[in-house]
């Protein structure tokens, strides 16, 4: 992996990034609480592109500002002061969970930016079950107190996911915590929790359909994890009623998230990839 650099947002945060490899811009969003590293397993399959990481405000090795600021359409902001700092002009854009509610933003907000969109197990409608998953864990420190605990628990912690070796679950785990003497810590601003917890409250979920459809005429890709509680198999062919031409590569024995190395995953990001123009 190529070391950290950092560049300065608009209101002055100090924000880390990854930028990798040449060819054709891939701008790749994390998840939720995640940071660059969402996009290790895959990295190594995507030749011929420039590929471009980068940590939330709040998050991995990014400034914490505080959780008003931690919105999409702020995340969103930063993304295209990222692509400013390199003097992109348009990128493709593959957006894990939140990410990919990121990237319909930019579709909405800024679409001349986007030369397509690529959405990891995300889409305009977010299922009560998999936001109260979310619910549970945001903002608190897991009460294992080291990698190797944590990593032993996860097989039936993660519910949905099949067949993933021992040491996918060690990588995780140390994807996404710090261990110290006083045991696992979380790697981004536990007032995340509080932003998030606000913009889901209420029995009525918010659903983002202008959005996705703002993703019309831009290539457009989804991973689908099969066994996800977040999105629901109604809502991937509403997607497909609305968009026949997106590519669907629908991830057995997965959850919430795919890694996006898997076959089905890596097939579909490929022929999205061919289409960038």
């Amino acid at each position: 992996m190529s070391d950290y650099q950092y560049f300065i947002a608009s209101d002055g945060a100090k924000l880390a990034y990854l930028d990798e490899g040449e060819g054709v811009p891939v701008l790749a969003l994390c998840g939720l609480t995640r940071t660059v590293q969402d996009f290790d397993y895959v990295a190594p399959f995507l030749k011929d592109v420039r590929l471009i990481r980068m940590d939330y405000r709040g998050r991995g090795k990014s400034e914490w500002t505080g959780g008003a600021s931690y919105t999409v359409p702020q995340e969103a902001a930063d993304a295209i002061a990222l692509l400013d700092h390199l003097g992109i002009d348009k990128a493709m854009v593959l957006g894990t969970s939140r990410g990919g509610l990121i990237a319909m933003w930019l579709a909405a907000t800024a679409k001349d930016r986007l030369m397509g969109v690529c959405l990891n197990d995300v889409g305009p409608k977010l299922e009560r079950a998999g936001l109260e998953v979310i619910f549970q864990y945001i903002g608190r420190n897991p009460v294992a107190k080291t990698y190797a605990e944590l990593a032993a628990k996860l097989p039936s912690i993660m519910k949905g996911f099949e067949n993933v070796p021992e040491s996918r679950w060690l990588e995780e785990v140390h994807h996404h915590y710090n261990e110290t003497p006083e045991g696992l810590v979380i790697n981004y601003d536990p007032a995340l929790r509080d932003g998030f917890l606000a913009a889901f409250q209420g029995d009525d979920l918010p659903e983002a359909w202008p959005l996705f459809e703002a993703l019309a005429g831009l290539p457009l890709a989804l991973i689908w994890g099969m066994n996800s509680n977040l999105l629901s198999r109604e809502g991937v062919e509403k997607m497909r009623e609305i968009r026949p031409d997106m590519i669907v590569g629908e991830v057995p024995g997965r959850a919430h998230i795919p890694y996006l190395d898997e076959p089905e995953a890596l097939e579909a990001i490929r022929a999205w990839l061919a289409k960038a123009g």
